[in-house]
């Protein structure tokens, strides 16, 4: 299933509104800014440089500040950001000729969209394929998943799960014909999609299906005009609204675990640099990162002083 793209125009229209630079001294207790696209001015103390690259959603930017803020405090590196470079192919195509020297990436979108490989739903399959390949195929290496999945999932309001038990696709599917799912039209479709979860699921049968736009889908469980949603695990919205991702508890759904994405020449170039982008492995789950998002999506915060604050909320700078 292609990821859903609705979430690049809405990143980047909150992503304008902020302002500021791209980095600050790795010695400040202030953060830097993020401005999109920038590049960080070289620090006199540096020891070196590395180019962060990423895509254009925000979740993307967040991490890449968390990842380069963690590079200058702990190794003293220059960090140059190129974040919101564009789609994967671009990000990948930059990674690959040494303009930059790592991103964050995600499993799904390495296996299916780049090694064009069928669908691998259980994680740690995915993971270790893409590991292995991107290795041999390219020198690129996959360092330790940061936690969190940001694929599709079922999601309903939080106080329904609540009432009904529901937690999981198998509790869902005990309640035959009773809930409406809102679903962007393709979900209805598709194999990978409503009618094979449905398959997965005996039992998962929705009272009726509403198909409509993905940035409408929200609106409509807010106001009871639908129960249920197809959803990004990691949307800030889900949050913002109160709304219960529920666990596919037989991972039908394609994993996509986010996990730094380093040229090999890099690690070899700069020693620690491996230990210290491993610091986020496992740190971040699904809600975790949903409210990351949030605080740039819809409160319109600095992804940087996001990242800032989030790592020494956690001890990390």
């Amino acid at each position: 299933m292609k990821r859903k793209k609705w979430m690049v125009g809405f990143a980047a229209l909150a992503l304008a509104l902020v302002a500021g630079g791209c980095s600050g001294s790795s010695g400040s207790s202030s953060p830097p800014s993020a401005t999109q696209g920038t590049t960080a001015s070289p620090s006199s103390s540096s020891q070196g440089s590395i180019t962060i690259t990423g895509k254009l959603q925000s979740e993307e930017t967040i991490l890449a500040q968390m990842l380069g803020q963690l590079v200058e405090k702990k190794l003293g590196l220059t960090v140059h950001y190129k974040t919101s470079l564009g789609g994967t192919n671009l990000v990948f195509q930059a990674l690959r000729n040494g303009d930059a020297d790592l991103y964050v990436e995600y499993t799904g979108t390495g296996l299916v969209d780049i090694l064009h490989q069928p669908v691998i739903h259980d994680p740690k399959q995915a993971y270790d394929t893409v590991k292995a390949q991107f290795l041999s195929k390219y020198q690129l290496i996959w360092l330790d998943p940061i936690g969190f999945n940001n694929t599709y999932s079922f999601t309903m309001r939080a106080e329904d799960a609540q009432k009904y038990g529901i937690h999981t696709v198998s509790d869902l599917a005990k309640h035959p014909n009773q809930f409406v799912l809102g679903s962007e039209p393709e979900f209805l479709e598709r194999a990978d999609g409503l009618p094979g979860a449905e398959k997965t699921y005996p039992g998962l049968r929705f009272k009726a299906t509403k198909a409509m736009d993905p940035g409408l889908m929200y609106t409509a469980i807010a106001q009871k005009q639908v129960d249920v949603i197809d959803a990004y695990t990691t949307d800030a919205r889900i949050v913002a609204e109160h709304l219960q991702v529920l666990q596919d508890d037989k991972n039908f759904f394609p994993p996509y675990y986010a996990a730094p994405l380093v040229r090999q020449q890099t690690l070899e170039r700069y020693p620690g640099l491996k230990e210290v982008l491993n610091s986020l492995a496992g740190k971040i789950d699904d809600r975790e990162m949903a409210t990351l998002n949030g605080k740039v999506d819809i409160e319109h915060q600095d992804p940087a002083k996001v990242a800032h604050d989030w790592l020494v909320a956690h001890g990390l700078l």
